[in-house]
């Protein structure tokens, strides 16, 4: 998870662009603050999809093999 910290400098740079603009390094800063904030997010909605299992209105197991293999790959690390 992204610090408080980081989470505030986002948003202060996004402030800080609507109205006033950004010098380069704040746009560098900002772009790379960014992509640090959407590994994270991609990384805590693939652990969220870990843990689902897909059930049929009968109760069948029809979670998609892909997740299941995923799923195994997970645990033996």
């Amino acid at each position: 998870m992204l610090s408080q910290d980081k989470l505030d400098r986002i948003n202060t740079l996004a402030n800080k662009s609507k109205s006033e603009g950004l010098t380069n390094t704040e746009k560098e800063e900002q772009q790379s603050l960014r992509q640090e904030y959407l590994k994270n997010v991609r990384k805590s909605f693939k652990n969220q999809l870990r843990s689902v299992t897909v059930m049929d209105p009968e109760g069948n197991d029809v979670t998609p093999e892909k997740l299941k293999q995923d799923k195994e790959n997970q645990k033996k690390h």
